[in-house]
């Protein structure tokens, strides 16, 4: 039993207004077909920074669930007063990737070429804004790359922007999510290589709103989310499972 079951649903068609960080674009698509086709109750979900988009709910903005990609951003909507739970849930870990066009010449591609005095542009999500872009930077760190690689570095809002730079040739590679890697679009367009895991480890959380509309359909959304029926499934779209208990 999740911590939202056993309750009633409203009568006639639901939409839940979902908040969902950058790296779910691929994801959330899925998730809302087939939860639709479960239930009946619609998903209408808008993407962009974890920062973005808890500031964004922190001054009002109307939204059931908010999935972030990380604890800080969730965790600063609890501290806010404006949560369902006294915590965010985990729902997913995420992988950082590097990614590259596949008419690149560093194919295939290796995190050798971004030392490579030819590759002069590297995209990377904000690291104050983007989960994914906070992990980039501390790999660089720790793997004492952010000397040769730091001046290289083109900063975007969030990992959608970053594979943007990336797809248009604004840059000649970057760090994106797995979850992006993984989708149809960039597999066609381009190849990636997994950052070896020095960084702190990608769990992302969600909170349901205290006074959402759809408080109660939002928070049994989540629960399946967070089910084994779910879980056992993510590894197809560039997530890892976690422990939800």
């Amino acid at each position: 039993m999740g911590l939202f079951s056993g309750q009633i649903f409203a009568q006639g068609p639901v939409t839940i207004k979902v908040a969902a960080a950058s790296d779910l674009q691929p994801v959330m698509p899925a998730f809302a077909s087939a939860y639709e086709k479960k239930t009946g109750v619609k998903l209408a979900v808008s993407f962009g920074s974890s920062a973005t988009l808890a500031e964004q709910i922190i001054n009002g903005a109307p939204f059931d669930l908010f999935l972030g990609a990380d604890f800080i951003f969730p965790e600063k909507v609890v501290a806010a007063g404006l949560a369902a739970t006294p915590a965010p849930l985990r729902y997913a870990r995420g992988t950082l990737v590097l990614f590259a066009r596949k008419d690149s010449p560093f194919n295939p591609l290796h995190m050798e070429a971004l030392t490579d005095p030819r590759v002069t542009k590297v995209a990377v999500a904000d690291q104050f804004h983007a989960p994914y872009g906070r992990a980039a930077y501390a790999a660089l760190t720790k793997l004492d790359l952010m000397k040769t690689v730091g001046p290289k570095l083109v900063s975007a809002e969030n990992i959608a922007q970053t594979a943007q730079f990336i797809v248009s040739g604004n840059a000649q590679m970057g760090f994106i999510s797995l979850t992006l890697a993984s989708s149809p679009q960039m597999k066609e367009m381009g190849n990636w290589v997994a950052v070896p895991k020095t960084y702190p480890e990608i769990l992302q959380y969600g909170v349901v709103m205290k006074n959402a509309p759809h408080k109660v359909e939002a928070g049994a959304f989540f629960d399946w989310v967070r089910s084994n029926e779910v879980q056992e499934h993510l590894k197809e779209f560039g997530l890892e499972s976690v422990d939800t208990r």
